[in-house]
């Protein structure tokens, strides 16, 4: 089994072999329904963005940003204290936290508990070179008794379910997954989350998901695989080959919003054996009517939330959410050109209600004309 966008093999054939990802899972005292997680991403899963991916459908457990240890300790950190407000729309929502000293992670877990998060997660993925240096994220993966200690005291600490998120060692000589979740295993962890690439290949190359697997052979509590899902058929082959319990979506999300949907859509039809021959005529779709109250809505929703930097996530957002749609290119130089978050969501709206307006047109012109033409839709 490989990842659909790197399979040639025929749709047919493969999807007949594929196996749903779970409807729920279990972490500790926590279901997780469907069995979906939205990845921490720094820059990206705030509130807004949180709350956005939850309303579309989908998805089982959402993350915030990864947040210093350090700085929910420190009274005057306003940004990590932006990074932990949630609502109560939000649940079940886990709280990450990277750090190095097991004193100051076991009391920032703490308050994260009493903030309200159902689940607490430990960062041991971030590849960033400031983070690593401290000898957060990823640097920790070359010191595992270091990391028992963290385990150890943060278990400790709280009773909510305690995860922790890593790659799968420093670089390909230094693998270290299996040990690592067996040592999380053993200090009462709830699960574990795998990205499986090493920290030296960042977000490049190709995620290895025999490492998801060997993980999974090496534990008895839950896995979820993370790297390299960019379909509906890319989550279903992951279960299959892995055995994990559930899919971990990181980049993917922004570009593709809906993909949470889509997943827990082929899934459905893979149990009740509905899928058609071909592949993604078992999901949902995008229209561009639909990518625009999509875009529209997260604008909207960033606006109302008042955030210092809500104008530039629209420009980094812009990239994401028109890929795919024709002018799309005009309509981003139009926002990245854009001083305000009012000019951004009018520039937004002209450019669909004009592209919609035409399409409508085209719609009813046969009935003057004799002449056909098709809607335009975008599909992922």
């Amino acid at each position: 089994m490989r990842k659909f966008w790197d399979n040639p093999a025929s749709p047919a054939a493969s999807s007949a072999t594929l196996k749903a990802v779970p409807t729920t899972l279990r972490i500790g005292s926590v279901t997780i329904s469907p069995a979906t997680v939205l990845a921490p991403m720094a820059g990206v899963t705030d509130t807004v963005f949180r709350r956005f991916i939850r309303n579309l459908g989908g998805c089982g457990l959402i993350m915030t940003e990864f947040t210093s240890a350090d700085g929910v300790l420190r009274k005057k950190d306003q940004k990590a204290k932006r990074y932990l407000h949630f609502y109560e729309d939000e649940h079940p929502i886990s709280a990450q936290l990277f750090g190095s000293n097991p004193q100051v992670m076991a009391d920032a877990a703490r308050m994260v508990e009493d903030l309200g998060f159902d689940l607490v997660d430990l960062n041991l993925g971030c590849p960033a070179k400031k983070v690593v240096k401290c000898n957060g994220g990823s640097g920790l993966l070359r010191d595992l008794p270091a990391i028992g200690k963290i385990f150890e005291a943060v278990r400790a600490a709280v009773n909510i379910p305690f995860t922790v998120k890593f790659r799968a060692g420093w670089n390909e000589q230094e693998i270290v997954c299996v040990e690592l979740a067996r040592m999380a295993e053993n200090c009462g962890l709830a699960a574990v989350a795998l990205h499986a690439r090493t920290r030296e290949q960042g977000y490049s190359g190709q995620a290895n998901w025999n490492w998801i697997a060997a993980v999974k052979d090496a534990v008895k509590i839950p896995v979820i695989g993370n790297g390299d899902v960019r379909t509906p058929e890319d989550a279903c082959a992951m279960i299959t080959q892995t055995g994990c319990d559930a899919v971990m979506i990181g980049r993917m999300a922004p570009s593709n919003p809906w993909i949470f949907r889509q997943i827990e859509q082929y899934s459905n039809a893979l149990r009740e054996d509905e899928l058609e021959t071909a592949l993604g005529s078992s999901y949902d779709h995008p229209t561009e009517a639909d990518r625009y109250a999509m875009i529209r809505t997260y604008f909207q929703m960033l606006i109302e939330e008042e955030l210092p930097d809500a104008v530039g996530k629209m420009k980094q957002f812009a990239s994401w959410f028109t890929h795919g749609v024709p002018g799309g290119a005009h309509l981003r130089k139009e926002i990245y050109e854009s001083k305000a978050a009012p000019e951004v969501l009018r520039r937004v709206e002209d450019f669909f209600e004009a592209k919609l307006h035409g399409a409508s047109l085209m719609q009813s012109a046969p009935e003057h004309s004799g002449e056909a033409e098709a809607i335009p839709t975008i599909s992922h």
